[in-house]
């Protein structure tokens, strides 16, 4: 059977195209593993995490008894303390015959649990198991915050923690190794025991080393896997253009390279516009296979959308970032921006947090967006008038400026100036949404925004329109904008750009009109 991409579960290496991580496997082995580390990682949904741990036991397997156990859909697990050691002994026998543990340390490690201590007695059985199985033993718990609220969680943590230090000490003997995988950083557990307590930040696993390894995959990560493919099917494809591109649009998000690559070999390969996997693989092919990974609906997407409905004090603090350019220090200590990077929507950039790649933050601009269509007039009209920006085939971008100068000013000429300054990209936003809905797609360039200055991308059929919005502060402001964009136009390789000033100024000269320089056009629309 040929190779597949893979995105659920699992990544097989005899059975799916995967990014060569063997040199982060050689540096986890020899830096903590050997080193006898005990440690977490810590990354986002989806972030390779069960795939690394599946890796880590493979490699591991020759040397050491490997234990890898899941708490996902562990419930019963954690309702006593007796549950969760007879639990815990109960998996791990099964474990252990797999491995080919001897019977008679199976059968020492399978006696039923002290129902009056089973805590001491499960660290016990460990001292035991330890000493008898005749190799150091390595133990992975994958899904491990699922139950990180709980006190008996804690308690087995401190179990977990007293043995490692009296193994330090020489009185005990317990795992070599143990690492906790999930999405959240147990070393600092936010934990409510009862609903009239307040919340405590409670962990007794200080005894964790920071686990520094980078997942993201880099353009390089990238490129060997399509290596991979390239060699099965020889579509031609510009390996470090189409690398270059999954890595623009996801930064490496494991999912995300993941997916854009199986909808461009399953879902965009065989379309009336990309018969064949030649021209598949392209830059529009990967354009296409970015629509439709926004417009699906996915564990990632849905746990994005529950996250920023459950933290309406994050969800502001990335709508100020995408709609009004707000700049926030990286600051792990503030409890907002840590969770941002914890659920990887937020990434630290020079000093300061911003959306961690261009899915999610076109993904979160489609769902804001989408909030306020509903009742928005500006969006009505685009809706109902959007074939007139279309012309044999092709987005008449200044067509799209008149139209929303004219729209802007009927609907909301006389509103308040602080509120068309806070409004007024997001107003945009909103009247260019339906018209290229379907066909084209956007994305906010974050390198030149800031709160008086947003550069929109548009790409339409494989044309790239670049759209700057500012608000206007003076005519030297504005003439060192226009001249920002020229050498803009330059990076793209475009000959035309498209500039919306919204001005506040009482005797403005609203409209349409063009700039020329040096063969370059600028088309300026002024609300």
């Amino acid at each position: 059977m040929p190779k597949k991409f893979h995105v659920t579960g699992t990544c097989i290496p005899e059975k799916n195209y995967m990014v060569d991580v063997s040199e982060r496997l050689d540096t986890i082995v020899k830096d903590y593993i050997e080193e006898g580390s005990y440690f977490t990682i810590n990354r986002a949904r989806q972030y390779g995490k069960t795939t690394m741990l599946y890796l880590l036991e493979r490699r591991l397997k020759e040397r050491y008894v490997v234990i890898r156990i899941s708490f996902e859909a562990a419930d019963e697990l954690f309702v006593s303390l007796y549950a969760l050691a007879a639990g815990l002994v109960r998996k791990i026998s099964r474990i252990l015959k797999m491995q080919q543990v001897e019977e008679v340390v199976i059968a020492g490690w399978s006696q039923p649990i002290s129902r009056e201590f089973p805590l001491d007695d499960l660290g016990d059985r460990i001292t035991e198991l330890c000493q008898n199985v005749g190799k150091d033993i390595i133990l992975m718990i994958d899904e491990v915050d699922k139950n990180s609220d709980n006190q008996v969680f804690l308690s087995f943590l401190g179990l977990l923690r007293n043995k490692y230090l009296a193994q330090q000490q020489g009185a005990d003997q317990t795992f070599k190794s143990v690492i906790l995988a999930g999405v959240y950083d147990i070393k600092n557990l936010k934990l409510k025991l009862h609903p009239q307590e307040e919340s405590k930040y409670n962990s007794p696993w200080n005894i964790a080393a920071d686990f520094d390894i980078d997942m993201s995959f880099s353009r390089q990560d990238i490129a060997s896997m399509l290596k991979e493919y390239e060699k099965d099917y020889r579509t031609g494809m510009d390996i470090p253009l189409i690398s270059g591109l999954l890595y623009d649009y996801t930064a490496g998000y494991p999912y995300l390279v993941s997916r854009m690559c199986q909808l461009v070999d399953e879902k965009i390969t065989g379309t009336s516009e990309f018969p064949n996997r030649s021209k598949a693989w392209s830059r529009e092919g990967i354009s296409a296979a970015e629509m439709v990974l926004r417009k699906e609906s996915n564990t990632l997407f849905d746990d994005m959308v529950k996250k920023l409905t459950e933290y309406p004090k994050l969800r502001e603090v990335i709508q100020n970032i995408l709609f009004y350019g707000s700049s926030y220090p990286f600051n792990r200590e503030n409890m907002l921006i840590n969770l941002g990077l914890t659920f990887g929507f937020l990434k630290e950039e020079s000093g300061t947090v911003v959306i961690s790649n261009r899915i999610f933050e076109t993904k979160m601009y489609d769902w804001f967006l989408a909030d306020m269509a509903i009742d928005s007039d500006i969006y009505r009209e685009a809706s109902m008038e959007k074939n007139q920006f279309i012309i044999s085939g092709m987005l008449q971008m200044k067509k799209v400026l008149e139209k929303f100068c004219d729209y802007f000013t009927e609907i909301y000429g006389s509103s308040e100036e602080r509120f068309l300054e806070e409004q007024g990209r997001k107003l945009f936003l909103l009247f260019l949404k339906p018209i290229i809905n379907g066909t084209g797609n956007y994305y906010i360039e974050s390198r030149t925004r800031d709160q008086k200055r947003t550069d929109v991308i548009v790409d339409y059929k494989g044309h790239q329109f670049i759209i700057e919005m500012k608000i206007w502060r003076g005519n030297e402001y504005n003439r060192r904008g226009e001249r920002q964009l020229f050498e803009y136009l330059d990076f793209y390789g475009q000959k035309t750009g498209y500039m919306l000033s919204f001005c506040f100024n009482k005797n403005k000269k609203t409209g349409v009109h063009e700039i020329c320089l040096d063969g370059k056009k600028i088309v300026e629309a002024v609300v």
